[in-house]
Order: C-alpha cells, then sequence, then structure tokens
C-alpha cells in the first residue's frame, strides 16, 4: 500500500483530520446503497460504509424540523445526570470522587514524547452513586514550562479519543500554550479505554465500513437496516449495562469529577467540533466553574438529528465544489475535466463505478468499495492542506489503483495494518449521538426528507438522510434547546467560514445563545481552525488563553 506523500507534519495533521472524520458521520445513520441512504464515510468522525453515515455528527444547518416548528420529534427520557438535587462537588455523597487524586505513570499506546496516563473513577449513573462505578482514562503533557494549570481537551466525535489526541495536540497547540498549561486528554464515558462499548469484531467491522449495495436492488435500504440490527443487537448484547449512560451530560459531570481530580478551582477547556457541544454542556451544568473556554467548530444544541444531517449535507456538498474548484486549477495534474459542474459529474459516475466494481488495491481481500472512497474523499475534505493528496489518490484510482484511497479510509476509521481498530469511534458516536439528538418521528417525513438531501446534496446528501437511531436499543435523552449558561463569564467560539462538518452558521447560533461569548471568524476551508489557520486564529486564542484577552467580537480573519 502506497503511502501518501508528505513530512511528518502533514501526515499527521491528516491523521488527526480522518480520526475527526470517522467520529462525525460514522454510526448514526446505518447506510445503504448508493441513490438512496448510501453508506458513509466514516471528530473524530466519523468514515465508512453501511453503517456510518452520519445522522447527527458533528455538524448543522438550518432545516425544517426545530423543536419549536415543522414535524414532531421523538419522545425522549430524562439523563441520570441533570437535575441532580444538590450540586454533587459539595454533596457528601460524591466526596469519594471529588477527593480523588490522578497517579500517572506510563502510557501506551500514546506516541507523544513525555506523555503519563492515569484514571479516575466516576459514577455510572449520576443520580444514583450505589449504581457502580466507571473508569475513564486520562492522559497528560506535562507544561514545558511553569505550569498556570491544566487545559483539559476534547478531539470531537463523539466518541474522539483524548488520549490519542495528545499526539496531535503537540501538533495543533502552540509551542507557547503548552509551555504554560499541561494539557489534558481523556476519553468520555464508552470511548476507547474507559469502558469502550464493545459491537462487531475486527472482521465484521470491515465488512461493515466497506459494505455497498447494489445500485440497482429494488430495496437500497435493506442493507442499512440489516448493518443497523446487527450494529444495534451487537452494542447491547456486549455493552448493555452502560448505554443507557453515554450521554453528554454525563460525560460533562465526569469533567468536574477531572477538575477537581486535577486541583484546578475552575476548567480551563479546549473542545473541537462535538467538544464544543460537551464543552457548553459543561457550561450549563457548572457555569461557576468555566474557566478560559475555546469552542472551535460549534454545534447548535438546539437542532435535532435531521437538521445535523441537512446541514452536513450542504457543508459537504459546498466543500466538494470547493475541492473541485481549486483541483481544477491544477489543469493536467487535476483527474477531472471541464467546468465544475462536469467535474462533480465525473465524480459521482467514479462512485458508482466503484459501487459496481471495486478497485484493486494491492490486497486482494480489501477491494476499494464505493462505501471506502466515498470515506476517503470526504476524509480529506476536512483540511484543505490535504486536497492535492486527495487530487494524487483520486487520480491514482481513477486509473484503476484504490491503493491510496484505501489507506486514507483506514486512516479514518483508525483501522491498523495488521487489522485491528485502534478505538471504537464507529460505535461510540452512535451510542453518544443517539442517546443525545432525537430526530423526527413521523416516518413519512424522514422519508421524504433522505429524498430531498439525496436530490440537492447529491455527492453525500443520500448517505445522510434516514433516521439512523431507529433501531438503536435506547432513547435519546435529551432535546434540542439553547444554552445560556449564565454567570459562565467570557467564552470564545471560533467558527470557520467553508467548514463543511460544522457549518459556520452553527457558531454563530452557539456564540448568540451563550450569554457572555465572543465569536471569532476564520474566513477559510476545512473543519475547525485553530492549529490550521496558519496564524490567526492561534495569536487570538493563545492571546486568550495565555492572558485572558478576549478578542473584539465579530475579528475575522
Amino acid at each position: 500500500m502506497t503511502p501518501l506523500p508528505g513530512t511528518r507534519r502533514p501526515l499527521a495533521r491528516l491523521a488527526a483530520a480522518a480520526a475527526v472524520a470517522t467520529m462525525l458521520l460514522a454510526g448514526c445513520t446505518e447506510g445503504a446503497a448508493p441513490g438512496e441512504d448510501a453508506p458513509a464515510g466514516s471528530e473524530a468522525s466519523d468514515s465508512g460504509g453501511a453503517g456510518d453515515a452520519g445522522g447527527a455528527g458533528d455538524a448543522g444547518g438550518a432545516g425544517e424540523d426545530s423543536a419549536d416548528e415543522g414535524p414532531a420529534l421523538e419522545e425522549t427520557g430524562t439523563s441520570a445526570a441533570v437535575d441532580l438535587p444538590t450540586d454533587p462537588a459539595e454533596d457528601p455523597a460524591y466526596e469519594a470522587y471529588y477527593s480523588q487524586q490522578i497517579e500517572w505513570g506510563p502510557c501506551e499506546d500514546v506516541d507523544a514524547e513525555g506523555a503519563e496516563c492515569g484514571t479516575i473513577t466516576v459514577p455510572l449513573v449520576w443520580n444514583d452513586p450505589e449504581a457502580g462505578d466507571i473508569e475513564i482514562a486520562v492522559g497528560r503533557l506535562a507544561a514545558d514550562g511553569e505550569s498556570k494549570g491544566s487545559l483539559v481537551t476534547n478531539p470531537g466525535g463523539p466518541g474522539g479519543s483524548g488520549v490519542n489526541f495528545l499526539p496531535s495536540a503537540e501538533i495543533l497547540i502552540s509551542p507557547e500554550v503548552r509551555a504554560s498549561y499541561d494539557v489534558i486528554g481523556f476519553d468520555p464515558r464508552g470511548v476507547n479505554r474507559s469502558e469502550g462499548i464493545e459491537c462487531l469484531d475486527d472482521s465484521e467491522t470491515d465488512e461493515y465500513l466497506a459494505a455497498t449495495g447494489d445500485p440497482a436492488a429494488e430495496d437500497a435500504s435493506a442493507l442499512a437496516e440489516e448493518w443497523g440490527a446487527r450494529v444495534a443487537e451487537a452494542c447491547e448484547a456486549n455493552s448493555g449495562d452502560v448505554l443507557p449512560y453515554l450521554d453528554s451530560y454525563s460525560a460533562a459531570r465526569d469533567m468536574d469529577v477531572l477538575r477537581a481530580a486535577l486541583g484546578d478551582e475552575e476548567l480551563d477547556y479546549l473542545g473541537y467540533s462535538y467538544g464544543t457541544y460537551l464543552g457548553a454542556s459543561y457550561a450549563e451544568l457548572h457555569p461557576d466553574r468555566v474557566g478560559r473556554f475555546v469552542l472551535d467548530g460549534a454545534i447548535d444544541p438546539d437542532m435535532s438529528m435531521d437538521e445535523f444531517s441537512a446541514g452536513q449535507a450542504e457543508g459537504f456538498e459546498h466543500a466538494t465544489e470547493a475541492f473541485l474548484a481549486r483541483c481544477l486549477e491544477a489543469g493536467d495534474a487535476c483527474p477531472f475535466r471541464g467546468d465544475e459542474a462536469e467535474a462533480k459529474e465525473q465524480l459521482l459516475s467514479f462512485f458508482e463505478s466503484v459501487d459496481e466494481t471495486p478497485l484493486d488495491t494491492g490486497d486482494p481481500e480489501r477491494p476499494l468499495t464505493g462505501a471506502l472512497a466515498r470515506s476517503a474523499v470526504l476524509t480529506l475534505l476536512y483540511d484543505d492542506a490535504q486536497w492535492e493528496y486527495g487530487r494524487e489518490a483520486l487520480a491514482a484510482a481513477m486509473n484503476g489503483d484504490g491503493s491510496q484511497l484505501l489507506y486514507i479510509a483506514d486512516l479514518s476509521s483508525e483501522r491498523r495494518y495488521d487489522g485491528t481498530y485502534r478505538t471504537n469511534a464507529a460505535f461510540a458516536i452512535t451510542a453518544v449521538n443517539c442517546l443525545d439528538h432525537p430526530g423526527v418521528a413521523d416516518e413519512q417525513w424522514v422519508e421524504q426528507e433522505a429524498e430531498r438531501l439525496a436530490e440537492e446534496f447529491p455527492t453525500f446528501g443520500p448517505m445522510l438522510g434516514g433516521d439512523g437511531c431507529a433501531q438503536w436499543p435506547e432513547e435519546p435523552v435529551r432535546e434540542p434547546a439553547p444554552i445560556t449558561a449564565e454567570g459562565a463569564g467570557p467564552i470564545l467560539v471560533v467558527g470557520t467560514t467553508g467548514d463543511p462538518a460544522t457549518p459556520y452558521a452553527w457558531s454563530e447560533e452557539l456564540a448568540s445563545q451563550l450569554g457572555d461569548a465572543t465569536l471569532l471568524t476564520y474566513e477559510g476551508e476545512g473543519h475547525t481552525a485553530y492549529g490550521r489557520s496558519g496564524g490567526c486564529i492561534e495569536e487570538q486564542v493563545d492571546a486568550y488563553l495565555l492572558e485572558g484577552t478576549v478578542p473584539e467580537d465579530g475579528l475575522r480573519c
């Protein structure tokens, strides 16, 4: 398999983007045959096949199904982590959790110099601390200089491993911030090392991510239903005891225990993509403990599952068009010809051809299927610095060599060369999203919306429609609602105008909801901004984290 060209830095950034992509789109919609509810690509991130087309993911867009108007949403239960009678930090029933200290030691499978790892213990059921515990895995990169405290991070998803994010943090977080903060990553409950849910085995996951239905099949949703049932049954059979308690409110409560274990009175936090939703949830529960909060690539909490899907479908369509326009500027180096509309038709024709006849990759057991090809292309859209690699990989594939696109798809799903998967992100995203975001209850409306997305946004829209949680064994526990976090103090929201996964309107919405928030705008392409904008966003974020200097509201660069 031919590795992508480039230095360690861009390849590491591509790997980070791929992991986010896996988490954004992997799990909430089961996927199906192309042309219907087609299998998706894999936020952190999010890649893949018949099962990872994202129903909710880290994205958004104004749909027609808000909680205030439009079709009624599914009924929801209540999270065990909200409406607690007391503040757990001051309740004797939770004293053992809040008095912990982390015992730091060596990390396993974390390629970051000086990284240390440990655990904290939290209640599995927050409103019943006698119901058992769950261990949360934590990693640390100690400050290069005199530490002023801890900066807790979340890379996105849901399903992103914060411990595994530490090597990327070395690249994305500026040296000045790393000199002053201990950078902390953690695996949220149900993710990887933190009682990670178990669903399909590795060989079944290969099938799941590669599965592509027959475009000529009369019932193209059959594949989606088959894999949706298989995943749900496997997750319930192997991890049913924890599935009801993996919502973001519960994870936010865990973050407060982490804050206390780190010895900090306030939580300083950097959250990307889904990490903005988790961070905003923390601010809602604990506004008096919010320190310096940076929420980059925001999710609007006042959206349903279907609105997330619509926003992503539109966002990735725009990103595809921007990618193709830049590709055409490369002339003969671009595998497409004509204008942008013609180039898009050629890309769609390529996907359809691979649906029918998977491409050789040099591995007879793993040809490039249509699902894997879409996963790879979608992954590359997360960072425009990688678009040249995308152009080269597509050129090779359109000449019969699918190895580079398979390599990128494997990055996005965190598949190792030996066939094992490094994390459970492809399944954790479903477990969290199906609890956090209800969909529309009207099945006919859902079908019509799926048809609309497929028609209006033909590149990735077909795989984003439908109810991806229809077969999930747990009901949602949270309704769409704005978060104000009154009393939290200044929070910095960062939005990127060309963000395909968390469209810019989401950052505008979250910033307008939070009681004291400033919106910082990066005018560019790709998902999130801090660590990839080229300097302007980094300067403003660093000044905020290091000195508390809040940027001018509305600043764009």
